[in-house]
């Protein structure tokens, strides 16, 4: 087999068209199709493909061997499962339609090219967007205020739910418009999870695109800039095996908030039949340690007071880059199972949790999104032992429907979800729940949706993210189930959620009022100039006056924010609790106040 270096040399070689066997993937491509609409999965489907045969190991293909594939190429019935292409000896080929980029030794100087960046999303898309800045920045580019005086628009994408791609497009129109006006001089460029899933389609249907790049391509940017202003559309959507940008420190695009993002860990294995990401963002690969806490402390220089760790499925970090260390056994919760095989050691989320947390004590850490088969008992000792790691955990359990949750491959079902819910609550009395919700999944009935409200009513969370089932191509459901759910029940029955949701939040938040609460400010109010908002421990948005008498110095103070407070808590509403502030201090003073 070759390395990704010798391929990406024949690459250039055969003047950028290869067919390349990489050693992770057995068998890996560049996504590109030609006009004819070939597909490089052709052998699959069609005895008479021409193609060069290439065997195969015992383990069969990854999912990387499929991520550019051109679903619309193929009839919907014929494609088949990720275990069925596990057992196939597949052929894999395929050529460029557009100009594709690749890395190149030198990037180019981009001088005072004034660049607007608009992030659509996640939390790991405000992290891309940082992370494509400081690449741009550091090529000699300028921020740009607005449309109207940028040179380069890029838009960095979500394509989690249709309804995120819906404003994209948008947006193009709107750019393709003010393009026009200008007649030329603005360059426009998709990035991101919609750039990975639509690719061509995107070069194709707007005719003010000029580059797409994926979530691993952005180091590239410079170059492909650069030669899009010959009129050459640019395309990279190149997932990478190992791109985790962990030599690169992303430049914040608010240096003045105290809270910032640190990407761990990219991509997901799960594989959950309803979910995109793995298709978007490539296979699951973790940062070095070492790099994630030079990160930290860089922020910790600069006065940030709140981290939040980054991954599709943070808690499932683990770093092999030194495997002569003392490593740890990877673990499963308690009646948790994967679809794929997990590596064996490392080091793991709960080392590198309680490593970031001794880099800075006044700095708060948090972590998004995790996957409930990750919480084994170490973690949950992290947190409790340690001051600055918020007593809050995102469960996301989808459903509570043990069909629903086998048809969405989510590796467990309702009893050992609760069993872990009383397991965190009882290493970690005071800790806040949150959690994800789809309404309508594929097959759901009524019962299967009751059953979702059962385990409502059991956990009752403190915050809840809901959503109405919306069908992604290429993912498992979009293969091999039935969106059979009309949209009406859809949104019913998600209405029925929400008003699970809120009617909980209400009375967990209303027996908060009494209790004090250590809050990190985070800006002033927006309806109040007299008032400052913030967020507790437990993750839950608080606000109160700006200024008071501390109780401790007996001093008039007035917070600002990146201050740490305690407040009394005097009013709720389901989302936001309302207080009295009390004591000014450090995080180490208030939590140990706190704790008395």
């Amino acid at each position: 087999m070759m390395t990704m270096r010798v391929a990406l040399s024949l690459a250039h070689m055969a003047q950028r068209n290869f067919v390349g066997v990489m050693p992770a993937m057995r068998a890996a491509v560049v996504h590109m199709n030609n006009a004819s609409g070939f597909h490089p999965f052709k052998r699959l489907f069609s005895a008479d493909a021409k193609n060069i045969s290439q065997p195969l190991p015992n383990d069969g293909l990854t999912l990387k061997d499929f991520l550019g594939s051109n679903h619309d190429a193929i009839q919907k019935q014929s494609i088949p499962s990720i275990l069925e292409l596990e057992k196939e000896k597949a052929t894999l080929s395929q050529r460029n339609k557009v100009k594709q980029s690749f890395p190149i030794q030198d990037s180019p100087r981009l001088d005072g090219k004034r660049v607007l960046i608009k992030t659509y999303g996640c939390q790991m898309n405000v992290n891309d967007s940082e992370i494509a800045w400081s690449i741009l920045k550091e090529a000699g580019c300028v921020k740009a205020e607005s449309t109207t005086d940028a040179d380069v628009v890029l838009l960095v994408t979500c394509a989690i739910r249709e309804k995120a791609e819906t404003k994209i497009w948008k947006q193009l129109e709107q750019l393709e418009q003010l393009k026009k006006k200008r007649k030329g001089g603005l360059q426009v460029g998709v990035l991101g999870c919609m750039a990975e899933r639509l690719k061509q389609q995107l070069l194709d249907e707007s005719k003010c695109v000029d580059l797409v790049a994926g979530p691993d391509a952005y180091r590239e940017l410079p170059a492909m800039l650069q030669r899009a202003t010959d009129g050459i559309s640019q395309m990279n959507v190149v997932l990478s095996l190992d791109e985790t940008y962990a030599d690169l420190s992303p430049v914040r695009h608010d240096p003045n908030s105290p809270s910032a993002f640190v990407s761990i860990q990219r991509g997901c294995d799960n594989m959950c039949s309803y979910c995109i990401v793995p298709f978007t963002r490539g296979r699951e690969r973790s940062r070095p340690m070492e790099s994630i806490l030079r990160e930290v402390g860089e922020l910790s220089d600069q006065g940030v007071k709140e981290v939040t760790l980054l991954g599709q499925n943070v808690n499932s970090y683990l770093d092999r880059s030194q495997l002569s260390t003392s490593l740890a056994p990877v673990v499963n919760s308690r009646g948790f199972e994967t679809i794929y095989k997990r590596k064996k050691d490392g080091r793991t989320f709960a080392n590198l949790l309680e490593q970031v947390a001794l880099v800075d004590p006044e700095m708060r850490v948090r972590f998004t999104s995790p996957h409930p088969k990750d919480f084994p008992d170490d973690v949950l000792y992290v947190i409790r032992d340690n001051h600055n790691v918020c007593n809050y955990i995102h469960m996301p359990a989808q459903s509570g429907s043990d069909s629903v949750l086998h048809s969405m491959r989510r590796g467990y079902q309702q009893d050992p979800y609760r069993e872990l819910v009383d397991r965190i609550r009882s290493i970690i009395p005071d800790v806040a729940l949150s959690s994800d919700f789809i309404a309508g999944f594929c097959g759901e009935t009524d019962e299967d949706h009751l059953a979702t409200l059962s385990l409502m009513e059991y956990v009752k969370y403190d915050m809840a993210y809901l959503f109405a089932y919306s069908l992604r191509e290429k993912t498992h459901a979009h293969r091999r189930l039935d969106d059979n759910v009309p949209e009406d029940v859809k949104q019913a029955r998600l209405q029925e959620l929400i008003d699970m949701f809120h009617k909980h939040a209400r009375v967990k938040n209303s027996n908060r009022i009494g209790t004090e609460q250590i809050v990190l400010i985070e800006a002033q109010s927006k309806r109040s100039e007299l008032e400052v908002v913030g967020r507790t421990d437990g993750n839950l948005k608080a606000v109160m006056p700006r200024e008071f008498v501390d109780e401790i110095t007996k001093q008039p103070t007035t917070l600002r924010t990146g201050d740490y407070v305690v407040i009394k808590v005097e009013d709720s509403t389901s989302m936001t609790l309302r207080g009295k502030p009390l004591i000014k201090s450090s995080l180490q003073n208030l939590s140990r106040l706190h704790n008395q």
